[in-house]
């Protein structure tokens, strides 16, 4: 994973996203992060509806600047009016970020495309990092993070991510995943994937632990996470985009269910979803 440097917030007034940033501010890795705060008021019907509604954006920004742990001179607060999903990717893209924090309702694949999520087309779109906040989860200290490993180059990818985040992290440990091993009989400290990253972290100096289990990827990860009580997941989600697809507004109709859709759904804790070019 490249060096974090600039995160784009949609901050959207629950504080969900400035607990998320804030946790990952203690990481000694983001000390020289700068943060675009982003609030987009939707277009609204008369011109009282939207005075209203950019009032109200302009003190969910403020409360949210006076929340994130980071010296107000690195925050750039953007207030902005339009389709919140393509202006998120559009400000992602313009401002350059190493990292997209969002909020998320959780919402199952069909049910996000009819209500017309944001997280989920920003998610579908994006071609950087996401860590996504459900509503529901209490964000924690980033004490415990997860990563969930198989052979391929993202979930690589993934592992580089979580390592550059842990990397003296205070009582940082971390939990390396293998789901469907090709020996599921073997201890989970020897599978070959797993016992290679554990090589890994202890070349960092960062605590780990190794675990298997079989099933369906998605619902074991989730189970997982929620039984070693995890703070952070970390999945590798490559660019799935068909490549006639590519830029379409209705994209998600395309695609089909994976695991990192499955997560993003069902993880207790935040998840970074973390792209193969990151």
């Amino acid at each position: 994973m490249k060096k974090i440097e600039k995160i784009l917030v949609a901050v959207a007034g629950r504080g969900l996203c400035e607990d998320a940033v804030n946790q990952l501010l203690a990481s000694p890795a983001l000390k020289d992060v700068k943060l675009t705060l982003l609030h987009v008021v939707p277009a609204q019907i008369s011109s009282d509806a939207v005075a209203a509604k950019l009032a109200e954006g302009g003190q969910i920004l403020a409360d949210a600047v006076s929340t994130i742990k980071l010296d107000a001179s690195k925050i750039d607060p953007r207030l902005k009016q339009g389709d919140p999903k393509t202006i998120v990717c559009e400000v992602a893209k313009e401002e350059d970020a190493d990292l997209i924090v969002m909020g998320s309702r959780g919402l199952g694949r069909l049910v996000s495309i009819l209500k017309n999520s944001v997280s989920q087309y920003v998610f579908q779109l994006a071609d950087r990092p996401m860590l996504l906040v459900k509503d529901d989860v209490y964000v924690k200290r980033f004490k415990r993070i997860m990563v969930a490993l198989d052979p391929s180059d993202a979930s690589n990818d993934a592992l580089e991510s979580a390592l550059y985040l842990a990397k003296d992290l205070p009582d940082c440990q971390l939990v390396l995943a293998r789901v469907n091993p090709s020996a599921p009989e073997v201890a989970a400290s020897a599978d070959p994937i797993l016992a290679a990253a554990n090589k890994r972290a202890t070349s960092l100096g960062i605590a780990a632990s190794c675990v298997t289990t079989t099933g369906p990827a998605g619902e074991q990860i989730c189970k997982l996470a929620e039984a070693n009580n995890i703070d952070l997941l970390v999945l590798g989600s490559p660019d799935r985009r068909p490549t006639v697809a590519k830029g379409l507004p209705d994209i998600d109709r395309l695609l089909g269910k994976s695991i990192s859709d499955y997560i993003r759904v069902y993880a207790d804790c935040p998840v970074l979803l973390v792209r193969g070019n990151s």
